[in-house]
């Protein structure tokens, strides 16, 4: 194991799962399989399971039962064990042959206690894990004999580590600030004489108990990541949620503990990410792996990797149809030193020197493997470096040999050949041209300028911005315009670009999820979604799925009755 750190507290996690999966049936649930997927991949959890059958499933309701033969389960899931999840678990269970369950979930049974409305004073007497025997008494029963064995354990499965030193909390995804909006929704269940006055006012016993709960799940894992670095945190925060959550880690009861006996020192700084919009709209960033992740389809079931078209090392057309045919490459290789080693320099390199790097590392690779390689010099182009590639494609061994490298390399070819990428220079100058005119310009003017921009499908060109990137430009003008005047030449313009983004809208052949999403009505008695405001304030991101009051939803502004939504960014740590 190496030395303590974000990689080595995720595959020690995982360790402790693999030594319960041998011959097992695995479900796991999207945010640990992301986890997995950075921390050590499916290839070793496969090797653990042994047998010729692939033995993974996702957690979700329909998912298939274990046969007569499949005596064994284990599920790996990153939420409290309570609710829809319990549900799941018992219709999955009940539909199989299972002999023996074990139940690995990423909360700790603190908080399991907290779920349970369990007072602290109460929890501290607890002899054992109440929580998790009650559960296994429940697996057994499922199973139908109370002979038969279960087990329930805690393992902080919490990061998915992207590289040594930057790990992201898939299962918090959705996890983002209030906003000033959402003072009046938490109003809303309040006294008159205890209504809240600004966001500076909310604080823990403010939220809903959703919300509370999965904050003390965050806290929960990075008490854990702490106790594993082995030091006692300071805790400093930036915003309003920021410092709810960092105050709940101080007072943490679990944590108190452990830093009595911690012999190093951290500083943990937690930070409103809605605080700074520009830096996660802007596209001044020169790295290629923003790119990449940018304009390259998602993995499905996953927040931070995306697809990667694999045809081109095969003997089929590199045609859409075909596409779906072979497995997509990604950017996680966990199991690849030399393809790793490439991604965490391509994380911190710039644009130019990572494409270089790119190229480097495929001749370096074909030479090893005596491929015919003819060396070019000068700037490293998309076609130079899939000559480079396609040089593998009928060498079973030199493709085996080099997977996690070629998977890099075509994500760099596909992305550099990609349309958005040249559309990425036209939002930057754009950006430019707006920081150099918001100084000297009123937004009513700039909002003019944007106006031109907004065109419907049928009269849109490749160079033109779609409805998404007209939104994504809308929160830069207004994250980066900060305090303004609001006059009535203001009103104007934004009632101009209401009504051109409605019709855009209007005139969509078919609106992507995302516009979906923003576009739905929240109830069947909202109103129109295309009467938008454009209040000088910081959107809000994506709601949990609850029956709770939406507090932390995402807006654009403020409607009066309906939010325009969106999502921008995610949690990483």
């Amino acid at each position: 194991m190496s030395a303590p750190g974000v990689l080595s507290f995720t595959q020690q996690g995982w360790e402790q799962v693999l030594a319960k999966v041998k011959w097992a049936l695995v479900y796991l649930d999207a945010a640990c399989a992301e986890s997995l997927h950075w921390g050590c991949g499916s290839t070793r959890l496969l090797e653990a399971v042994g047998g010729p059958a692939c033995h993974l499933r996702e957690f979700e309701p329909a998912a298939v039962g274990g046969g007569a033969e499949q005596p064994k389960a284990v599920f790996v899931l990153s939420c409290l064990l309570k609710g829809r999840t319990v549900e799941t678990l018992r219709d999955i269970i009940c539909r199989s042959h299972f002999q023996y369950c074990v139940v690995v979930t990423a909360v700790n049974h603190a908080v399991h206690l907290t779920a349970n409305h369990v007072p602290a004073a109460a929890a501290a007497e607890l002899e054992g894990q109440p929580v998790f025997e009650q559960l296994e008494e429940k697996l057994c029963e499922w199973m139908g004999n109370m002979n038969y064995t279960a087990e329930v354990l805690h393992v902080p499965l919490l990061l998915a580590p992207v590289a040594p030193h930057l790990a992201l909390t898939p299962a918090f995804a959705s996890l983002f600030p209030l906003l000033p909006q959402d003072v009046h929704l938490l109003n809303s269940a309040r006294p008159d004489k205890r209504r809240l006055g600004s966001l500076s006012e909310v604080d823990a016993t403010a939220l809903p108990p959703e919300l509370l709960l999965q904050i003390r799940c965050l806290v929960s894992g990075l008490s854990s990541l702490c106790e594993h670095l082995g030091v006692r945190e300071e805790c400093f925060a930036v915003g309003s949620l920021s410092r709810i959550i960092a105050a709940d880690l101080a007072n943490y009861g679990p944590a108190k503990n452990r830093r009595k006996t911690a012999t190093g020192r951290a500083s943990v700084v937690f930070v409103d990410r809605t605080l700074d919009l520009t830096g996660a709209v802007g596209h001044h960033g020169d790295n290629l792996v923003e790119k990449i992740i940018s304009v390259l389809p998602q993995l499905p079931g996953h927040t931070n990797d995306v697809m990667v078209n694999m045809v081109e090392l095969t003997a089929l057309q590199n045609e859409e149809k075909n596409q779906s045919m072979v497995a997509p490459g990604c950017l996680a290789q966990s199991n690849d030193p030399a393809a790793r080693a490439l991604w965490e320099a391509l994380l911190s390199t710039k644009h130019k020197e990572a494409v270089m790097e790119v190229r480097r590392h495929l001749v370096e690779a074909a030479s090893r493997e005596n491929l015919p390689i003819k060396m070019s010099m000068g700037r490293a182009t998309p076609g130079q470096l899939m000559s480079y590639i396609q040089l593998f494609k009928n060498n079973v061994k030199a493709l085996v040999n080099h997977c996690g490298l070629l998977q890099l390399g075509l994500a760099t070819v596909q992305t550099l050949k990609h349309l958005q990428t040249a559309k990425w220079d036209n939002f930057l100058a754009f950006e430019r041209l707006l920081l150099q005119s918001i100084g000297e310009s009123t937004m009513s003017v700039v909002l003019n300028q944007l106006l031109p921009m907004i065109k419907p499908l049928d009269e849109r060109t490749n160079d033109d911005y779609s409805p998404e990137e007209l939104l994504i430009l809308l929160i830069y003008i207004y994250s980066i315009s900060g305090e303004f005047t609001v006059d009535k030449n203001l009103g104007e313009a934004e009632e101009k670009v209401k009504k051109a983004l409605a019709q855009v809208f209007c005139k969509e052949s078919e609106l992507s999820p995302l516009l979906q999403k923003i576009t739905a009505p929240e109830t069947s008695q909202s109103r129109s979604i295309f009467i938008l405001s454009f209040t000088p304030s910081h959107p809000r991101l994506l709601e949990e799925e609850t029956d709770a009051p939406m507090v932390g939803r995402t807006s654009l502004g403020h409607t009066h009755d309906s939010p325009l939504q969106t999502s921008i960014g995610r949690d990483s740590l």
